[in-house]
């Protein structure tokens, strides 16, 4: 019988493999979106697969690095510092850098022409912060019957 390895001890790629995958799969749509005709079944799934798994990789990563006080979806905020207001921004570090990186995704596609190419990838990034968001803000107070989370 063979002995398993402790997690520490792992190789990066294994220890970090969901995350290499999603990067990985959200430069693959890129790529193919860029060489595609936006007009195009393909060019349309491809644009929308940018969103989706841009929205995957931010909570892959924020919720690994970034924590959010009351979330079900969060792991367990520890707090680090006796400073109140520091407490405060790490307490809700995931919906803070939502929420910043979020108005950098409407200020950009504010400023595009929202009908073209990238516009509108953008615009689904949009929608896909928001949600994101909108999801975490409400997994604070809000439960599902049946989801591990809301026990």
């Amino acid at each position: 019988m063979r002995k398993r390895k402790s997690p520490d001890r792992r190789s990066f790629a294994r220890r970090h493999s969901l995350s290499i995958v999603a990067i990985a799969l959200l430069i693959l749509w890129i790529v193919l979106y860029y060489f595609s005709d936006p007009n195009t079944h393909w060019g349309s799934f491809f644009g929308n697969a940018i969103a989706d798994w841009s929205g995957s990789v931010i909570i892959i990563l924020g919720t690994k690095y970034l924590v959010e006080f009351h979330s079900a979806e969060s792991r367990p905020v520890k707090i680090m510092t006796k400073n109140r207001f520091l407490e405060l921004i790490w307490a809700h570090s995931l919906l803070i850098f939502l929420i910043l990186t979020g108005i950098g995704w409407a200020v950009l596609f504010w400023k595009m022409d929202s009908q073209s190419k990238w516009g509108q990838v953008v615009g689904n990034i949009v929608s896909e912060w928001v949600q994101m968001s909108g999801l975490v803000f409400l997994t604070k107070g809000l439960i599902e019957k049946g989801s591990k989370e809301s026990n």
